[in-house]
């Protein structure tokens, strides 16, 4: 049988609209793969970074004495809570919502709009421009931001520790994450001028530790030094803490848990991105611990293992913003300077009678400050995609570096001014210290009407 012309061009029809059809069905498929392979990536990164709430509650705690360990596990573990809340409330629609080059106006009290998956750039016009680059659905987008701004939150607890009452926190707390951080956020990573300015931070050396940083000092110079840490003649007392298998635990935990920080802000599966980040990252890590330890050796003659926690996790901090912009060797010289510097700023802040019980300001604040101006200095142009300019060590010039500079000292002054604000206010309304008796005997009896061991007479427990 044969066919005539007209059954010829329908037959011919089909097989055209069958392959277009099946074209168009794989390119479907390849889409949506690729999608859900960057959700699965984004939403893991984000649990990872979730458990490191476990890791700040055991460096925190075993930092501190027996007698506060109830208080700090209970702030440590509240204070996630307290940031969902925040940042669901506020946070979110003020970082990351359409508005100026200094606020989102947009999603503020609720967080909805289209998944905009994998619309991007000008072509989605939702309320969250901002981050409209990664194709992820909203919810996993809200996921992995707030386990940062949960972060900055928990990075004030340890600096604060062991005479702060427990309520004054909480509230400090919400408006930290309610109107502190997402401000200075959207200026960086919500299409704010810093971002316009040309300032780069991967994953949050100053946009999270920075502000942590900033917050707690200004909490710490509010509140003052613990009893007994610093005598009339101008000696340091050392307060011991009570479990370094806690820290030591808790260090390791926030180890892991930076290979979801660093890594997940690709937020998108991108092989070569990804593993580049691991190895930057672990290399800073591993180099700030060596340094400190042996900085600290050198310096005490023995090597303090709290110190040594202290260095990973400087390293740790002062890599997060260059990880996806710096060469693994430049990220080896930055945890070796790393680890140097926050002994110095422990040492430092003691003799400026600054009482930080956990370390957390010179980890979190000198270093995130140090990690952002890396970048400036060691930049790489595109080495995983990111076109930052070169640095100045490569021949960039002062332009990115002024723009690192510029973004710190902004940044710093904001969270700075804003945070003593709220200190002070709380200070004058419910009051922010517990009594002499109370930091005495212990914030687990004062505060929670429990203890953390069984078992132990009240003179060992309280030591």
């Amino acid at each position: 049988m044969t066919l005539g012309r007209r059954q010829k061009c329908c037959l011919a029809l089909m097989t055209i609209v069958c392959f277009a059809w099946a074209a168009d069905a794989q390119a479907k498929t390849a889409e949506e793969l690729t999608v859900a392979l960057d959700t699965i990536w984004v939403v893991l990164t984000a649990s990872l970074v979730f458990f490191m709430n476990l890791g700040f509650a055991l460096v925190e705690s075993g930092f501190c004495r027996a007698k506060n360990t109830v208080n700090i596990l209970s702030k440590n573990f509240i204070v996630f809570a307290i940031s969902c809340l925040a940042f669901y409330l506020f946070g979110w629609g003020l970082m990351f919502g359409n508005g100026t080059g200094l606020v989102g106006l947009e999603g503020i009290f609720t967080l909805g709009g289209a998944d905009n998956s994998p619309a991007t750039g000008d072509a989605y016009m939702g309320a969250y421009k901002a981050i409209a680059w990664t194709g992820v659905p909203l919810y996993a987008k809200f996921f992995f931001q707030l386990v940062f701004a949960g972060t900055a939150a928990t990075i004030v607890s340890g600096a604060v520790a062991e005479r702060i009452k427990y309520l004054s926190f909480i509230i400090f707390s919400f408006l930290l994450v309610a109107f502190v951080y997402p401000i200075t956020g959207h200026w960086i990573w919500g299409g704010g001028w810093l971002a316009s300015a040309g300032m780069w931070d991967f994953a949050g050396s100053t946009v999270v530790h920075s502000v942590g940083g900033w917050a707690a000092l200004a909490g710490v110079i509010v509140l003052g030094p613990r009893l007994g840490k610093y005598g009339a003649d101008g000696r340091v007392h050392p307060i011991p803490a009570h479990s370094m298998t806690s820290g030591v635990i808790g260090c390791l935990v926030l180890w892991l848990g930076w290979f979801g920080f660093n890594p997940g802000s690709t937020m998108a599966s991108d092989p070569v991105a990804i593993s580049h980040v691991f190895m930057t990252t672990n290399t800073a890590a591993f180099m700030g611990l060596l340094s400190a330890t042996a900085l600290n050796w050198t310096w005490d003659g023995k090597p303090d293992l709290g110190m040594s926690v202290n260095g990973c996790l400087a390293g740790l901090v002062a890599i997060t913003a260059p990880c996806a912009f710096v060469t693994v060797n430049a990220a080896l010289i930055i945890g070796l300077f790393a680890g140097l510097i926050v002994v110095c700023a422990v040492k430092l802040l003691d003799a400026m009678k600054i009482d930080d019980p956990v370390g957390a300001i010179p980890v979190h604040l000198f270093n995130g400050i140090f990690g952002t101006i890396c970048v400036g200095l060691f930049a790489v142009d595109k080495i995983t995609g990111a076109a930052t300019g070169n640095g100045l060590f490569n021949g960039g010039g002062m332009t990115l570096l002024i723009a690192q500079l510029e973004g710190i000292a902004a940044v710093g002054a904001y969270t700075l001014a804003a945070s003593l604000v709220f200190w002070y206010a709380i200070k004058l309304t419910v009051g922010l210290r517990v009594s002499k008796d109370e930091e005495e005997q212990g914030l687990d009896i004062g505060e929670h009407g429990q203890v953390a061991y069984t078992g132990f007479t009240s003179a060992g427990y309280g030591a």
